[in-house]
């Protein structure tokens, strides 16, 4: 792989899209990373790019709505202009529906309006990335793209349009990955654990619907993972499929900020991944 690496975050301005911006710059990636909000330095979005500049890594902030699809093509244009390349393409944009708080409503008791968030961003939005960003990649004949999914698809977990959205994500990726096998570019869906947002850490709490914060995972940690696997000399081997994130972590040897190892959430939901790798 060419050492100059091209990443595309999309959702980056906080939780987990921060952390893996974050993480990708640290390890040597240009970085882009979206969000509705300013790219300037006060903005959350530019902040998280500022820091990024600041130790010393490359990153642009680029303000975009991925429910807007004409924004979303300028964005892998401005790519596609700059840097005549793409190398990873990280789906993480995701939207709360209204009046988000934990999903303790049944589905019969929630707006119909929850589908514009959970699926039109949370799912909607990462096909279209990844459609702009497999014209990229297919014709260099290398990428990865990843698309941020969770144990939702194994078990229930805060709402059905949640588990729906998560479910078809990692069909999603398993599909890609058979239109995508032999290009040399590979498609996974990501589990995610519980994650050690801002958020979260503020609540003061010691765990989260029966997780243990101290053995969750950082968004920094699920960055430094997905890094290993774009580095990967045997990622086609994970094509289509369903990784978890603190397995993948504990094989290549990584822990979190703070040298703690993420508990895997395979046991409590009954499983691993829906879709092994293609082939």
């Amino acid at each position: 792989m060419t050492d100059h690496r091209v990443a595309l975050v999309t959702g980056g301005s906080r939780g987990v899209g921060r952390g893996v911006a974050v993480a990708l710059g640290a390890a040597g990636w240009t970085v882009y990373l979206t969000g509705r909000g300013g790219t300037d330095p006060d903005d959350p979005l530019g902040r998280v790019a500022a820091d990024i500049r600041s130790a010393g890594g490359r990153a642009h902030a680029v303000t975009c709505d991925h429910v807007d699809d004409d924004q979303v093509a300028e964005v892998f244009a401005r790519i596609r202009a700059d840097e005549s390349r793409l190398d990873l393409l990280v789906n993480n944009v995701w939207a709360a529906p209204r009046g988000f708080g934990g999903f303790s409503d049944r589905f019969w008791q929630r707006p119909i309006s929850d589908w514009d968030t959970l699926i039109e961003v949370g799912l909607r939005a990462h096909y279209v990335a990844s459609v702009h960003a497999a014209q990229i990649m297919v014709p260099q004949g290398s990428g990865l793209l990843v698309n941020i999914s969770s144990f939702g698809s194994r078990g229930h977990l805060h709402s059905v349009l949640y588990g729906m959205s998560k479910t078809a994500l990692d069909k999603m990726s398993f599909d890609m990955g058979h239109e995508l096998d032999g290009t040399g570019v590979s498609a996974i869906s990501l589990w995610l654990g519980l994650i050690r947002t801002e958020l979260l850490l503020s609540l003061g709490i010691d765990e989260f619907a029966g997780f243990s914060l101290e053995r969750a995972e950082d968004p920094t940690f699920v960055g430094r993972v997905i890094d290993a696997l774009a580095a990967d000399p045997d990622l086609a081997t994970h094509n289509g499929s369903t990784v978890i994130s603190s397995e993948a972590g504990m094989a290549y040897g990584l822990t979190n900020d703070d040298g703690s190892q993420p508990d895997s959430h395979r046991e409590p939901f009954g499983g691993g991944g829906l879709f092994g790798p293609v082939g």
